[in-house]
């Protein structure tokens, strides 16, 4: 197997990435999905990803039909709208690769587009939206972690993804725990991302205050307890993906930088996930209930419902 066509749905952040990773590999067709006023905008300005202007193609989901390889980088909430759009791309041999960096995103595309499509992996990398286009530190990047859930490990699709990477400035590594590096890096999110988005401080909280630190080892208590129950044991992926990427105290993860920019989050995708997760397995989730029901009234805040102008009826308090 050869990879000849990549498609990537989602050119935000994390799929600038692997366009700015793909784009100088030259003996591959890549494209974008999209479709309406986004191709035309795609097409007439590119993508900008470090103050460089790439141009990939730019597809409509039937002409991407039966594209070697589909790259799936979309926004949480957006991914129910796209699932049509994802099995309109998808052919019979069609490798699907999500980075979405949920737990649940690859059965939801399975359930639409098939599971024998998905392979699974997580992506970890710090970027940010800067005016017109996407910033991150390649050398900084850890990259993407892909593999199969079973074995054979070193099935024919990912050396071809291997082979497709290499020669990139991409980095990335195959793995036999990929369900585990996904967990991980769930963990990640939802301990170190949650947190400081209620907060609106940076990363440098978790060090500065025990209050911080309670709430995040109450967060991962939590998921730990799930993982166990789903027979996750992310002690697999702690070993052999060696110590993280240094950040700064002031980094300002995805979520707060959502918002910060007063857009929705991706808190479905986190705690609203373990949530339900919780309630399938008995197993109470009081940290992640008041995260989610937090970070959703912040959203509500952003979007003007607490704009109160002073004539409304008053609240009778007892």
């Amino acid at each position: 197997m050869k990879i000849k066509s990549v498609a990537v749905l989602g050119a935000g952040a994390v799929g600038s990435y692997v366009i700015w990773g793909l784009s100088e590999k030259k003996d591959i067709r890549l494209g974008v999905i999209a479709s309406g006023e986004r191709a035309k905008r795609l097409k007439n300005k590119g993508c900008k990803i470090n103050d460089t202007v790439y141009h990939p193609e730019v597809w409509t989901p039937e002409e991407a039909h039966g594209v070697d390889f589909l790259i799936v980088s979309l926004k949480y909430g957006a991914l129910p709208g796209a699932l049509d759009d994802i099995t309109a791309v998808t052919g019979e041999n069609t490798v699907i690769m999500s980075l979405m960096n949920g737990v649940d995103s690859e059965e939801i595309i399975a359930e639409k587009a098939g599971a024998e499509h998905l392979l699974h992996a997580v992506i970890k990398v710090a970027s940010h939206k800067e005016n017109d286009g996407y910033v991150f530190n390649p050398e900084a990047t850890l990259g993407i972690i892909f593999g199969e859930v079973s074995a054979p490990y070193d099935s024919e699709r990912v050396q071809a993804v291997l082979d497709l990477f290499s020669g990139t400035g991409l980095h990335y590594r195959a793995t036999d725990c990929i369900l585990e590096e996904i967990w991980s890096k769930f963990r990640l999110n939802v301990c170190n991302n949650l947190p400081q988005a209620i907060l609106g401080a940076g990363v440098g909280c978790y060090r500065d205050s025990v209050h911080m630190k309670a709430i995040s080892d109450g967060l991962r208590a939590e998921l730990m307890a799930i993982a166990e129950a789903k027979g996750i044991d992310i002690s697999k992926a702690d070993v052999s993906s060696g110590r993280g990427s240094a950040v700064p105290p002031t980094a300002r993860y995805s979520t707060l930088q959502d918002l910060d920019a007063g857009r929705h989050t991706e808190i479905d995708m986190f705690s609203g996930a373990l949530i339900r997760m919780g309630k399938e397995l008995g197993i109470p989730t009081p940290y992640n209930e008041f995260t989610y029901h937090m970070i959703k009234a912040l959203e509500e805040k952003n979007d003007g419902r607490f704009d109160y102008s002073g004539s409304e009826e008053p609240l009778w308090a007892k």
